[in-house]
């Protein structure tokens, strides 16, 4: 688990097992398999949580949707106060370059959630974007937003 990435340095519960290493997710209340994905999406949680102030109530973690028919599964979801989906968060692993490719995933899953926020991550770039629904317009923001 030293892989270098742009979140501070979050130390995490982790075990080994007959699967592997695995990594306890506060999120989902249960032991993970570590894979680079994951240990990215565990890292972009605590970011979301002790970075930008969000409460753990507010996260889930491989949120099931449905998307054109078919189910999917978001990395991360972030509510707002009032339940509503507020942000999507995709995760890759870092060997995984964040291109277009990333960020079309998150918005074929957005047009279920319409959230205002997309967030793309693979842990050593993240980018995050303001998505204006009615307009059909987006734009990329300097930082992620902050908890309200």
């Amino acid at each position: 688990m030293n892989q270098q990435f742009i979140f501070p340095n979050y130390s995490f519960r982790t075990k080994s097992t007959s699967r592997g290493t695995e990594i306890w997710d506060e999120a989902r209340k249960k032991w993970i398999l570590l894979t680079p994905e994951e240990l990215v999406r565990q890292h972009m949680v605590r970011y979301l949580i002790e970075g930008l102030g969000y409460p753990l109530g507010r996260i889930a973690v491989e949120y099931t949707l449905k998307v054109v028919g078919l189910t999917k599964r978001a990395d991360i979801i972030v509510f707002d106060a009032q339940g509503r989906p507020f942000m999507l968060v995709e995760c890759k692993a870092p060997q995984i370059p964040v291109s277009q490719a990333t960020f079309d995933q998150a918005a074929r899953y957005n047009l279920t959630l319409e959230v205002p926020y997309l967030v793309v991550t693979n842990g050593m770039e993240i980018f995050a974007a303001e998505i204006f629904i009615e307009q059909k317009k987006w734009e990329f923001l300097k930082e992620i937003p902050f908890s309200k």
